[in-house]
């Protein structure tokens, strides 16, 4: 049996990695939408994106829309193939 990912196996990891695997590989979503969408505080969701940017799981891209700062989110290549293998751990564990 593959062992479960330690990066995404928190809850709150798994549920950003999930939201921002829905897209379209190469799509981003902005910081304060995948906050609502989570409905986390702003220091909870940076927590946990730093530790998937860390892993190189998501990639974070800082601009400007006119004058106001914009983050927006994407899930890596690397972390797309960890979703995946993660997913596929999890069905291993759970088929009879």
């Amino acid at each position: 049996m593959d062992e479960l990912d330690p990066v995404i196996h928190p809850a709150v990891r798994l549920k950003i990695t999930a939201t921002l695997a829905t897209m379209p590989p190469g799509d981003s979503m902005a910081f304060p939408r995948l906050q609502e969408l989570l409905d986390l505080t702003a220091g909870n969701l940076s927590t946990h994106l730093r530790k998937l940017e860390d892993a190189g799981y998501v990639e974070v891209e800082k601009t400007h829309r006119g004058r106001t700062p914009v983050t927006y989110l994407r899930l890596s290549r690397t972390g797309r193939r960890a979703f995946e293998d993660y997913t596929a751990a999890l069905r291993a564990l759970l088929a009879p």
